[in-house]
């Protein structure tokens, strides 16, 4: 039987070589990739957070509204259609979500009277990698979240005879009979209004 030829080890060495250079190669840039990944992930989560709670935030300040105009049915509508003057900015809720999450505002905008949109940039780099340039890459990522309120009732058509009694109000599958001489527990916030994101 014939022993290899050292030529032929010497040969196959340098292959050896280029195809454990190669490997690594991939490996780093999937852990590159892989990085940029969980650095995106995490403003993502970011500006969800901030979007949402500024969002609750207006939610909170409607819902207070309500409460204190619950003697005047006429001003229902409005409240619940976010028509309301006054409010507090709610963004300095989204600074705090947004910095909880290692991340910063770079944009909050209330465009609609229940709609915030936020954009947000990590506050820590992918890192250094073999990519070029990712030591100085900082992730970026936005979010709209909105305010729906989940309720329903109807006025007492007009010349209708006045009493106490004010309308059914109906949130969701609950109902409350509210009357101002003998007013129930209140709807908290979260029964008045639903926060949720959107595209």
């Amino acid at each position: 039987m014939s022993q290899p030829h050292r030529n032929d080890v010497g040969q196959a060495f340098p292959i050896y070589i280029t195809v454990v250079a190669g490997l690594l190669f991939l490996a780093f840039a999937y852990l590159a990739v892989g990085q940029a990944a969980t650095n995106r992930n995490g403003a993502q989560t970011a500006a969800d957070a901030a979007a949402l709670a500024a969002a609750q935030e207006t939610r909170d300040q409607l819902a207070g509204e309500w409460a204190e105009n619950v003697g005047d049915p006429a001003s229902w509508d409005a409240i619940f259609d976010g028509a309301v003057t006054g409010l507090d900015d709610s963004c300095w809720r989204a600074d705090q979500l947004a910095a909880q999450n290692a991340a910063h505002i770079d944009d909050c905008t209330m465009d609609g009277p229940l709609r915030y949109s936020i954009e947000v940039t990590s506050d820590e780099p992918v890192g250094d990698s073999i990519v070029p340039g990712t030591e100085d890459d900082y992730a970026q990522a936005s979010a709209v979240a909105v305010i729906e309120s989940n309720c329903t009732f109807e006025l007492p058509e007009e010349g209708a005879e006045a009493d106490d009694a004010l309308p059914r109000l109906t949130c969701k599958e609950q109902a409350w009979d509210l009357d101002l001489d003998d007013l129930p527990e209140l709807p908290e916030p979260q029964d008045l209004f639903d926060v949720h994101l959107t595209d």
